[in-house]
């Protein structure tokens, strides 16, 4: 059972596709180069609901956007389809970067707000509590819906019979 997802040195204890993306995000040194923005691997690798093309979703929290750019720009804008885009999340300046490392389509993505306080972290904390209630027949269901095309929380959603729009509501889920 993972206790804290802030310590990705967990996935070196996973199964083989956790292993394989912790070993990537440390050759990118990513949670080294990230220090200073509080680093998190979060979405569906994590919490074992990922399929073959999940990718690496990794939040920071970002105050100083300039810094972070130019750290970003610095290390990482010579991988393969590296974008970097600027937008609004929940209200909130966000930017994120995409580009490719090997299997992996990687995200970074920043908003100035803590990770714990961030969709991503708090959709994982809850899928990740509402698997280990509903066990691995439910987490099967999971990932098959995953594999039709659904996105993790509308999965969530539709298995758990949540109405309404499933990014808001599922955080609202009693277990």
């Amino acid at each position: 059972m993972i206790t804290n997802f802030k310590d990705p040195s967990y996935l070196q204890m996973g199964n083989n596709r956790q292993q394989h993306a912790y070993n990537t995000l440390q050759k990118l040194e990513i949670f080294a180069t990230l220090a200073p923005f509080d680093p998190v691997l979060t979405g569906t690798i994590p919490i074992e609901v990922d399929i073959s093309s999940s990718d690496l979703d990794v939040i920071c929290e970002v105050k100083d956007e300039p810094a972070f750019e130019k750290l970003i720009m610095t290390r990482y804008n010579h991988h393969a389809g590296f974008v970097i885009r600027k937008t609004k999340k929940q209200g909130l300046p966000t930017i994120i970067i995409n580009f490719r490392q090997e299997a992996y389509e990687i995200e970074i993505f920043g908003q100035a707000l803590p990770v714990i306080e961030q969709m991503a972290y708090r959709h994982m904390v809850k899928e990740y509590e509402t698997l280990q209630q509903k066990g691995p027949s439910f987490k099967k269901q999971v990932i098959e819906l995953k594999e039709q095309g659904f996105s993790t929380e509308i999965a969530f959603a539709q298995l758990l019979g949540i109405e309404g729009d499933p990014y808001l509501e599922l955080l609202k889920y009693a277990l």
